[in-house]
């Protein structure tokens, strides 16, 4: 499956909702291709090491998915302080259930766009060269 067939296999209105998402990502973000995943669109490969040598893998540095309850929109970046940027930004998305690197929104309205896009922005522009798991 291809993620513009994710999207259109969606129903409305969660198929307007996500290709909104979808092209916010890819506009603010255009370097990170996108591609899916354990049933995810990701947009732009990294490669992973867990703590342990048996742990590695490729993920996503972006992520977005449509779950039953909710819109989840990833970002594996870290922030400034030493978490990770979903967990940087709690604040300032207060209607969103926060998680390490996910953001989970019951509402598409009680997503805050602009502050969606600078993650996008600045996980583009993130170093994932030692990034453990």
């Amino acid at each position: 499956m291809t993620p513009e067939e994710y999207i259109a296999a969606l129903d409305e209105p969660r198929r307007t909702q996500i290709q909104g998402l979808y092209d916010l990502i890819r506009e603010s973000a255009p370097s990170l291709e996108p591609f899916m995943i354990a049933g995810k669109i990701g947009f732009g490969r990294f490669n992973y090491k867990g703590k342990s040598k048996s742990c590695q893998g490729e993920w996503f540095k972006l992520g977005l998915a449509s779950n039953k309850s909710a819109i989840t929109f990833y970002s594996c970046a870290g922030g400034p302080d030493g978490k990770t940027l979903p967990e940087s930004y709690a604040d300032k998305l207060p209607k969103a259930k926060i998680g390490k690197s996910c953001i989970n929104f019951k509402k598409f309205e009680d997503a805050d766009l602009d502050v969606l896009r600078e993650i996008a922005k600045k996980t583009e522009a993130a170093d994932f060269s030692h990034w453990v798991m």
